[in-house]
């Protein structure tokens, strides 16, 4: 592994649950050997299910010059400037397919863009159910004029019924194409959510567009993460690091574990090993 290690030339982190702490803050043994690291030619980036507004300000806290990855896969834009690597977006036939099932059925609904989730008056309780950290939410008067660039549907509601009728609806043969995830929340009890996205999208695919944009292997890289939707990028041919909160899972498909957790800068106990394979202290 000291000679894997050696090699690396790029690291991508997912953000809640393994860079940052339980707090939403980046270690600062994290932030010292980012630095360090840079100077030894190694390149950062994220790979989040988050919404790439909601991640600039921590990719500027490291001075992160690569493009970063968000929304697990379907947006990957360079910080520097406004060039978009990637983007996939749910077609608008698709959108207004479901904006019309969330007035018929009286559920709420939010379009996810890469700058922020819109919503109309009749959604604006969805910033205090909906967990999508860091977000801005924009209200609006319709939807009409956001249905072209809607990277993700949110459907959210205490209603499970409908919102598993919806889905059923949304999926093959009624809809082709798309990506639909249902699941209820943790931290909002009663609570359920519907997201759907096009089809195709993962943070796998993300970071081989990542790699062959920046012309590095995936061999000399490293992925770390704790949850379900870190599983693709664990698939891949690079180093694959799960902090010791992390699913089990995950772990079971690690190269590493670290024995810190996410709120303990796991994290740095990993870039620590990397220095140390790089410069030999």
């Amino acid at each position: 592994m000291h000679s894997r290690l050696k090699k690396i030339k790029l690291i991508v982190f997912d953000l809640d649950g393994t860079l940052l702490s339980n707090e939403g803050e980046i270690g600062e043994r994290t932030k010292y050997y980012v630095s360090e690291l840079k100077k030894t030619g190694v390149q950062f980036s994220f790979a989040s299910g988050r919404l790439h507004s909601a991640i600039v300000n921590y990719a500027k806290e490291l001075d992160i010059q690569a493009p970063v990855i968000s929304l697990d896969g379907c947006y990957i834009k360079n910080l520097a400037g406004d060039k978009v690597i990637f983007e996939m977006f749910v077609k608008p036939k698709h959108v207004k397919r479901a904006i019309k099932f969330a007035d018929h059925y009286l559920l709420n609904i939010a379009l996810c863009h890469s700058d922020a989730i819109y919503i109309t008056d009749q959604n604006t309780v969805l910033p205090q159910i909906m967990d999508k950290f860091g977000a801005e939410y924009r209200e609006i008067d319709s939807y009409d004029n956001h249905l072209s660039k809607t990277l993700e549907i949110v459907f959210a509601g205490s209603n499970k019924e409908w919102i598993k009728y919806v889905y059923n609806k949304m999926s093959f043969p009624y809809c082709a194409g798309l990506a639909l995830n249902y699941y209820q929340s943790h931290s909002h009890e009663g609570i359920y959510y519907l997201e759907v996205r096009r089809k195709g999208s993962s943070k796998a695919k993300g970071f081989a567009r990542l790699c062959k944009g920046l012309k590095v292997k995936q061999t000399e890289s490293a992925v770390l993460g704790d949850w379900y939707n870190d599983i693709s990028l664990f698939k891949t041919k690079a180093v694959k690091v799960a902090v010791a909160n992390a699913v089990p899972e995950l772990k079971r498909m690690a190269d590493i574990v670290t024995k810190r957790t996410n709120d303990e800068d796991g994290a740095a106990e990993f870039l620590e090993m990397v220095y140390k394979a790089k410069t030999g202290k």
